[in-house]
C-alpha cells in the first residue's frame, strides 16, 4: 500500500533525527519524496476523478484570459517565450497556446518546469491530442532554464504547495510544531522555536495585530529563495503568480488562530495533514506580502497585485467569452456560468489573487488595471 511506504519513509526520517522532524520536512517528504511523495507518485490529482480542481479545469476562459495578458507582454517585448512552472494536467498550456495562436502572439517556445513524471506524461497527452501542430514549440524541463530568455514566467497554484513551517505562539514563548511518532501514529509535537523562528513569529504577530496565547499558524521559510531560483533566467519580461492567499496583515488576523493549512483528498477538503501521507495534497495560503518582498530581492519591480476576479476582468474576459462561444448562445451561457465560478467572491474571485513582477517592461499590464491592491501589502 502506497501510504504505508510513505509512512515508513517518514518514520525512518523521524528516527534518524532523534524522534522529531519539522513540519516543513514532513511536508517536503509527503509531497515531493522521490517515487513516494504526492507529486512524485502516480495518483490522479487534478480535475474530474482527482483530489482537487483548479481554475483551468473549471473553464478554458481562465487560460484565454491569462493568454491575453501574455499576448500583451510578448507584444511589448517584440516576442519571447513562456515558462510555466508546474503545468498540472496541461489544460492551462493547451488553452493558452490555442488562444495565443488566435491572437497572433504564439511564443517562440513554451517551456514547462514539471517535477512530477506522471503529470508530465499527462501534459504530453493533452497537448498532443488538442494542439499537435504546436508540439514542436513545447519543451519540458527538470530545472529552471540555465540560459536567459525574454517573455513570461507563469505559476498558477504552485506557491501554496511549498512546504511551510508550523508554529504556536504564546506571549512568553514561541513553539515550533513538528511531527513525531506516538504509538505508531504521526502526531504534532512542539519544541521551543529557534531564535530565527521566534523572531519571525514576533514580526508576524505585530503585522496581524496581536495574538492570544495558543495562536497557531505557518509561514514559508523557502519562499524568497525558491522564487528567486525559478525566475532567475528571465531577462526582460513579467512573472505572473496566481494563487489563493492574503496580504500579511489579513493572513495573520488574530481570529485566524488555526492557520490556513488545507488538505485535498478525493475532492474533499480537511485540515489534518498527518492523515494519508503521500495520497493527499497539503497546501497553505500564500503570504502575498512575503511574495512582494521576494520580488525586490530577486531584482524585479512589483508591477501589480489584484484579485483573480479583477485580473480576469482586466484581461478582457468578455471578449474571451465571445471568441470561445463563436456565436453559439448555449455555449455562451455555459461560459457565463463558468465565469461566475472563477470570479464571484463566494467562489474563486476574491480568495485567489494575482501578482506581477516585471523587469524591462514599462507597458501597463491589462490584468492589473481594473483594481490595484498593492497598497494592501
Amino acid at each position: 500500500m502506497h501510504t504505508a511506504r510513505v509512512a515508513e519513509r517518514l518514520a525512518e526520517e523521524i528516527a534518524a533525527a532523534g524522534g522529531w522532524i519539522s513540519f516543513e520536512r514532513y511536508m517536503d517528504i509527503a509531497l515531493y519524496g522521490p517515487g513516494l511523495g504526492y507529486y512524485s507518485a502516480g495518483a490522479h490529482k487534478l480535475g474530474r476523478g482527482g483530489d482537487f480542481t483548479t481554475a483551468p479545469e473549471i473553464s478554458r476562459l481562465f487560460g484565454a484570459c491569462v493568454a491575453q495578458q501574455c499576448a500583451d507582454i510578448l507584444g511589448a517585448l517584440g516576442g519571447g517565450s513562456i515558462l510555466e512552472i508546474g503545468a498540472g494536467s496541461g489544460r492551462l498550456a493547451v488553452d493558452m497556446l490555442s488562444r495565443l495562436e488566435t491572437l497572433g502572439h504564439l511564443p517562440a517556445r513554451y517551456l514547462i518546469l514539471e517535477v512530477s513524471a506522471d503529470l508530465r506524461e499527462r501534459q504530453r497527452r493533452a497537448l498532443r491530442q488538442r494542439i499537435p501542430h504546436l508540439e514542436q514549440r513545447i519543451e519540458w524541463l527538470d530545472a529552471p532554464p540555465g540560459a536567459s530568455f525574454d517573455g513570461v514566467i507563469l505559476a498558477n497554484e504552485v506557491l501554496d504547495a511549498l512546504p511551510v513551517s508550523r508554529f504556536r505562539w504564546y506571549s512568553t514563548r514561541c513553539e515550533e510544531l513538528g511531527v513525531a511518532l506516538e504509538q505508531g501514529q504521526f502526531a504534532w509535537a512542539p519544541r521551543p522555536a529557534n531564535p530565527a523562528t521566534a523572531a519571525m513569529c514576533r514580526a508576524l504577530a505585530t503585522a496581524g495585530g496581536g495574538w492570544q496565547d495558543g495562536y497557531v499558524s505557518e509561514y514559508c521559510p523557502r519562499l524568497a529563495a525558491w522564487t528567486a531560483h525559478v525566475t532567475r533566467a528571465l531577462g526582460n519580461g513579467v512573472v505572473l503568480w496566481i494563487d489563493y492567499g492574503l496580504p500579511r496583515a489579513q493572513y495573520y488576523f488574530p481570529q485566524r488562530r488555526g492557520g490556513t493549512l488545507i488538505c485535498h483528498f478525493r475532492q474533499r477538503a480537511h485540515d489534518d495533514p498527518l492523515r494519508h501521507p503521500g495520497l493527499q495534497d497539503i497546501t497553505a495560503w500564500v503570504d502575498f506580502t512575503a511574495l512582494a518582498e521576494a520580488c525586490m530581492g530577486a531584482g524585479y519591480r512589483l508591477a501589480g497585485f489584484t484579485t483573480q476576479a479583477h485580473f480576469l476582468a482586466g484581461s478582457r474576459v468578455d471578449r474571451a467569452m465571445q471568441a470561445l462561444a463563436g456565436g453559439d448562445e448555449n455555449q455562451f451561457a455555459r461560459l457565463a456560468v463558468e465565469a461566475r465560478r472563477l470570479m464571484l467572491p463566494g467562489e474563486m474571485g476574491e480568495r485567489f489573487k494575482a501578482m506581477a513582477w516585471s523587469r524591462g517592461v514599462d507597458a501597463p499590464l491589462c490584468g492589473f488595471e481594473v483594481k490595484d491592491l498593492r497598497h494592501t501589502l
